[in-house]
């Protein structure tokens, strides 16, 4: 099956760096964010309007590149799970994670027997349509898939450590607008409540060996969670790096006009 390439960046002690996907779902944006470097997407299928259909299209196009191609789920529902790891994505991320209980029932979704109990589907998108031997893919798609629990809630933050021992779980990925809003600070990113809670997090994964990933607003804000501890990073959405360009960009044009 496709490497990952997330994981490969990881294990190379190196930070991954991404990019989510909420809007643009043409055939060409799987070759131009390859162009750009990235080494994993995150196709939001939570807060963007694709369908079924669209993703699994958005992860062909992924297929035919190194990119390790992520889809955020809307629940942490076995179909959602099962259906999208079928149409051959290397990995899932699961909005707001409360608890270990959750984080378990997500594993056991994504993962094949003995580990889990994802139901067995091959010669389809996850086998590129090959034949493949089935023990030996059931233990490679294990090894390889990726489960990435948002930590967007203070239920969340206080069951973090439960959490990041649950095996399986790779990442610990910090919705950081949501968990201001839910304790009670919205986007106040400088307070200490927020800053604690972010410590919390990291702290947890760095305990059980787990990744820990965030979405930075710009440069500043990615020095300042890198230093942290923070140690998977994604560069923004392609809504908000479309908008600020062609805003930029018209904003030129008319002062030439002037």
């Amino acid at each position: 099956m496709k490497a990952n390439r997330f994981k490969d960046v990881r294990a190379a002690g190196q930070v991954p760096v991404g990019h989510m996907l909420s809007e643009f779902s043409s055939r060409g944006v799987a070759r131009m964010l390859d162009v750009a470097g990235v080494d994993f997407v995150l196709i939001d299928s939570e807060h963007g309007a694709y369908t079924p259909a669209e993703v699994a299209d958005l992860v062909a196009w992924f297929a035919a590149t190194p990119i390790a191609p992520f889809v955020r789920i809307p629940q942490p529902d076995y179909h959602f799970i099962a259906r999208t790891l079928d149409a051959g994505a290397l990995g899932i991320m699961v909005p707001n994670v409360p608890n270990a209980a959750t984080a378990q029932a997500i594993v056991r979704s994504a993962k094949y027997a003995p580990v889990g109990t994802r139901g067995v589907f091959l010669g389809g998108a996850n086998t590129e349509y090959r034949n493949v031997v089935p023990a030996e893919f059931v233990k490679a798609a294990n090894d390889t898939t990726t489960v990435i629990c948002m930590i967007e809630s203070g239920e969340g933050v206080a069951n973090v450590e439960e959490i990041a021992a649950t095996p399986g779980v790779d990442v610990l990925w910090v919705g950081h607008f949501d968990l201001t809003v839910s304790l009670g600070i919205p986007a106040q990113f400088d307070n200490p409540i927020f800053l604690d809670a972010l410590r919390a997090v990291i702290a947890a994964a760095n305990k059980h060996n787990v990744g820990i990933g965030m979405q930075p607003a710009n440069l500043s804000q990615a020095k300042e969670w890198l230093a942290m501890g923070v140690n998977i990073l994604s560069y923004s959405g392609d809504i908000a790096v479309y908008t600020a360009a062609l805003t930029a960009g018209v904003a030129s044009f008319r002062d030439l006009s002037r």
